[in-house]
């Protein structure tokens, strides 16, 4: 039923990432951290990076995402690691969610991750090699008009957990990755929030570590930490 998991895994000279999402912000600085450590890096984007191996898709439209795929698996021998940054943020009450907006956001956070998931697997197994799901604080810290946002980030955590059950006796590792505050935004200077690159240095360290490490969860708050809104007792009154 499984791979052997001692198994020598394909050491062909150039490791290979695939990541989505990676045209701004963190996921730009994922994929030139893996680049710089080494590794050629293949991106997903529904916007334009300039990268020369990027292709461009809809990841919520599942037959141009699936295609998308397949171009980069046919342009490549090996995969060492898939890194699923890409998200549709849509906020909005629950008495007011538009229905087509709210499966649009569901199909890019979640279904087009395990879609992506599945089609990749041949050779992440193949390569013993690592899944990077980047979830979110919004995953266990819920807020008003964050339903869509929230409810996916926190089905990360379950698809991560089957993952390291169904995959590491395959050789493959999974990790979830729940940063809080990032500042996403070019010119963003926020000392109350993380830089892209640290984020992106812990996304690398996950997918360098030894194969015989599999680190399933890792949370990330900014080192610095601003006054309270509400301290103390008080804060049961904002629940």
């Amino acid at each position: 039923m499984y791979a052997r998991v001692d198994e020598q895994p394909d050491r062909s000279p150039e490791r290979v990432a695939l990541v989505t999402g990676a045209n701004r912000g963190t996921g730009r600085a994922i994929a030139a951290e893996l680049a710089e450590a080494g590794m050629q890096v293949w991106e997903l984007n529904r916007n334009p990076s300039g990268s020369p191996t990027e292709i461009i898709c809809d990841l919520s439209e599942p037959a141009e995402l699936s295609a998308a795929i397949t171009e980069v698996l046919q342009r490549v021998d090996r995969l060492d690691a898939l890194v699923t940054n890409a998200v549709d943020r849509y906020f909005a009450p629950v008495a007011d969610i538009d229905m087509q907006r709210w499966n649009a956001a569901l199909t890019v956070n979640l279904t087009s991750i395990v879609a992506t998931v599945q089609q990749t697997l041949p050779l992440l197994r193949r390569s013993q090699g690592s899944i990077v799901l980047m979830g979110s604080h919004a995953g266990t810290r819920f807020f008003e008009s964050g339903l869509s946002y929230c409810a996916t980030k926190a089905a990360l955590k379950a698809l991560c957990e089957v993952l390291l059950l169904e995959e590491r006796p395959y050789g493959v590792r999974t990790s979830l990755v729940s940063p809080g505050a990032i500042a996403n935004e070019d010119g963003d200077r926020s000392p109350m929030k993380m830089s892209t690159v640290s984020v992106a240095k812990v996304v690398r360290d996950l997918v360098l570590n030894p194969s015989d490490v599999a680190v399933g969860e890792i949370e990330l708050r900014p080192a610095s930490l601003g006054p309270p809104v509400v301290a103390g007792l008080d804060r049961l009154q904002s629940v």
